[in-house]
């Protein structure tokens, strides 16, 4: 955790010639500015300006420049750049020139979530568990949809040929702080997954845009593509983005049950900004994507699966969203719906231990939405959603 006194002693002892200023398009696409050693105070005290009208979402924001503030407890080196002239990067708020939050930034967004949770006496940690596929490239390096291999589900080498670039993704993620638990070779031909320690909300959020940017940067070094979008290949396995969450309050009174009520209760109303493309339809329901609004202890194809467990392994699994979605907003949302269903002392309903995929045990249950049309209607008539992004956020969806 660096303080911006950390930050500037860092550069000018590592031999930084490079800052990169991140932060996110309302979609969750990672952008950056660039600045120099001598232009990091300023960054510190007035913020870095840019100009919003080719960001997607922020475009309708012309009449002035916004400002990057950099947090400073977010410092890490690029691995993959050159020691000699190292690269940094930390995330960033977006404010107005007055140093005012825009409403349209991701980062406070899902800061005011936690900031609400605190408030409650509710401590909420996340960890992202994100699918990808690595295909192949052709002799110009642009990605095709030959898969790297046919290997399934945790095979291993010769069969599984992305071993090795599991392993420097790891490795390269250990460099920048982020540490990996596990990884091994998914369902679909050239489909990968790699998962990380849980962290708070906002970490969480930022190591998963970092994840995506590691994979796609050490693909590309290794002549391949990495590709996190929802269903890549249409009769092979689609990319989820399974988020697990724990929830207990501060003196120790486990509210999972009450936090995946509300979940639950809201689900219908966050798709749209849970799967966010027209794609993210086509996974659901198939292949074990839910989509049911259920939950089970057992089953692992349901919406939400709440393993037996205890302590600080016991945890929500959402298995619904997508590598899509932007952290910021998912994790925002699905921390507000929560901690709806825990203030109104909301009831989980009986667990469905049948396979909903499969099997024919399905009447009376809620589904998600079958379109991104059908989930962003529901999103503009909800009042979660109303209360928790801005008008305008809501007229970019």
């Amino acid at each position: 955790m660096y303080s911006y006194d950390d930050v500037i002693a860092f550069v000018e002892e590592e031999n930084v010639k490079f800052i990169r200023l991140a932060f996110c398009d309302i979609y969750g696409t990672q952008k950056n500015i660039s600045i120099m050693p001598g232009e990091l105070r300023k960054a510190f005290t007035d913020g870095i300006p840019f100009e919003p009208s080719n960001i997607k979402g922020f475009d309708s924001y012309l009449n002035s420049d916004l400002f990057l503030r950099p947090d400073p407890s977010t410092l890490s080196i690029l691995p993959w750049r050159p020691t000699d002239g190292r690269v940094v990067r930390m995330y960033c708020n977006v404010t107005y020139p007055d140093g005012t939050p825009f409403e349209l930034d991701g980062r406070t967004i899902l800061q005011n979530a936690v900031k609400k949770a605190e408030e409650k006496g509710v401590n909420i940690t996340f960890g992202a568990e994100s699918e990808f596929y690595l295909f192949k490239t052709d002799d110009d390096g642009k990605p095709t949809k030959e898969p790297f291999d046919e290997a399934g589900y945790l095979d291993i080498a010769p069969e599984d040929k992305g071993e090795n670039v599991r392993r420097e993704i790891c490795f390269t993620l250990l460099d920048m702080g982020i540490t990996p638990v596990s990884s091994h070779h998914e369902a679909g031909p050239g489909q990968h997954e790699i998962d990380f320690k849980y962290s708070d909300p906002l970490t969480a959020a930022e190591n998963a845009i970092t994840f995506k940017s590691v994979v796609k940067t050490i693909a590309m070094r290794n002549g391949l593509y990495a590709d996190f979008s929802p269903k890549p290949l249409e009769d092979a396995s689609g990319n989820g983005m399974h988020i697990n969450i724990s929830v207990v309050s501060n003196d120790g009174k486990d509210l999972l049950k009450e936090f995946t009520a509300g979940i639950l209760t809201h689900i219908r109303e966050i798709t749209a900004f849970l799967n966010p493309t027209e794609d993210s339809y086509k996974r659901l329901g198939e292949k074990r994507a839910p989509i049911y609004v259920s939950w089970s202890s057992e089953n692992r194809c349901q919406l939400i699966r709440i393993p037996e467990k205890s302590g600080e392994f016991r945890r929500i699994k959402l298995r619904s969203a997508d590598s899509e979605a932007n952290p910021y907003i998912a994790f925002a949302l699905l921390i507000y719906a929560g901690l709806d269903g825990i203030e109104n002392n909301m009831t989980l309903g009986e667990p469905i231990n049948e396979d909903l995929i499969n099997g024919s045990l399905s009447g009376g249950l809620k589904k998600l939405p079958l379109s991104l049309i059908d989930a962003k209607e529901k999103a503009r008539k909800s009042e979660l959603v109303n209360s928790v992004l801005s008008e305008n956020y809501l007229k970019l969806i």
